[in-house]
């Protein structure tokens, strides 16, 4: 089951709307957007990372090496890094 909170911020970096998330796009879109995501209530303060760190978050999500991220894939990391399920 996947956490309304994960799918909103799968939503929220999802920067061209395809239903999948590049490496540059976490990248991208945890730099800016992660502070108001952070301020709204949807990331984790600690969620905040360098691009190290994003990077570092993508690979433990891509299960099957595919360099993309499904929402599936997404949320089992971060609901269980975040602590949302």
């Amino acid at each position: 089951m996947i956490s309304d909170k994960a799918r909103k911020l799968f939503e929220a970096l999802d920067l061209d709307m395809n239903g999948t998330l590049t490496r540059e796009e976490v990248i991208t879109a945890l730099r800016t957007k992660g502070p108001s995501l952070a301020a709204a209530g949807d990331l984790p303060v600690w969620g905040l990372t360098d691009a190290d760190d994003s990077s570092a978050l993508f690979d433990s999500a891509d299960q099957n090496g595919d360099a993309v991220l499904t929402l599936e894939e997404f949320a089992a990391v971060v609901d269980r890094r975040f602590g949302w399920r």
